[in-house]
């Protein structure tokens, strides 16, 4: 799944009103996640239950999942993988215990429960600050019977791109240069960048850029890393874990200032049916080792190569020492 569907999802989790849906789930194995037998035992012991880790449908998520699984079954769990559509589907049954590990996103999650709980018009709870963020989320998820477990380096956020040749001519490592320099950049996103302060507005106000209009061919997609590469556009919305980025000879610009909300990776379990210590110390070590750059090159094995994510899951907690 390409990085513009992954955003797509993510930010309509958090940017629409929530509905908590009654779809129902597709599960690896076959059994319902309401009717699976998960064991009565999680403390440790010779045997430690069954766990069930919940995945979006995209790529990334499909890997996190896939290494979550990895380390606890090495830690002596019974672990699985179920798919499911988005955090709509996932969120109220990891509430319910029929899923018990998520892989989230600190900021994302935490608008997603704000918004739920506040309304549509709720005063966002996120931002640029991964502490007071974690903090925030952490106030909405404990009352929901969720335990938010330490969050990692391993970033999937809202990131710029340029062409290497465009940042080589200006002399541009970060966003900031770009204000500095004074060029009019037209920026490839999708039509809500010119609102939204995490666009557009943003990279007016926080570095000076001068935004010479948003050519709406969406975040992170194919169309609009191609306008990019061709001239038409000199700027791209993408994330910081877009695999493809190499192939058009595009290059992230730091956001030095840090205008992006904090989206670091970080697993979130059901409190009585997952919180145990020694799951959150086997997660921990994954979380502890993963960098943005490997979820990067983990995604281009997937994305490029058609590699399967729990191989590729595989491959690096071997290389790791995890598992």
């Amino acid at each position: 799944m390409k990085s513009n569907t992954r955003r797509a999802r993510r930010m309509a989790g958090a940017a629409v009103a929530v509905v908590a849906l009654t779809a129902g789930l597709t599960a690896c194995g076959g059994d319902s996640l309401e009717n699976k037998d998960k064991g009565s035992d999680k403390s440790g012991g010779d045997k430690k239950g069954s766990l069930v880790v919940g995945s979006a449908r995209f790529t990334e998520q499909k890997v996190l999942a896939e290494l979550y699984a990895g380390v606890l079954r090495d830690a002596g769990y019974d672990a699985s993988v179920q798919i499911v559509q988005n955090r709509e589907v996932y969120e109220p049954q990891l509430k319910k215990g029929a899923i018990d590990v998520a892989p989230e996103y600190a900021a994302t999650l935490a608008e997603f429960l704000n918004l739920k709980k506040n309304g549509p018009k709720a005063k966002p709870v996120a931002s640029s600050d991964l502490d007071a963020t974690v903090s925030e989320l952490k106030k909405l998820a404990d009352p929901q019977g969720l335990k938010v477990l330490p969050a990692g380096s391993a970033v999937d956020q809202n990131a710029f791109a340029v062409t290497k040749d465009y940042a080589k001519e200006h002399k541009l490592k970060t966003l900031s240069d770009l204000g500095k320099s004074g060029q009019k950049v037209k920026i490839a996103a999708g039509d809500e960048c010119e609102t939204r302060p995490f666009c557009a507005p943003g990279l007016k106000s926080k570095y000076g850029i001068d935004v010479d209009g948003i050519d709406p061919k969406g975040v992170g997609t194919t169309q609009s890393k191609q306008a990019v590469k061709n001239g038409t556009d000199q700027m791209m919305l993408t994330t910081t874990t877009d695999a493809t980025l190499k192939s058009y000879g595009l290059v992230l610009l730091e956001d030095d200032k840090k205008l992006q909300n904090a989206d670091n990776i970080l697993p979130v379990v059901n409190a009585k049916s997952a919180g145990d210590k020694g799951i959150a110390d086997a997660l921990a070590k994954l979380t502890k080792t993963l960098t943005t750059n490997d979820l990067v090159e983990l995604n281009r094995k997937v994305d490029e190569q058609r590699e399967k994510e729990a191989d590729v899951a595989e491959e690096y907690l071997k290389s790791k020492g995890l598992i």
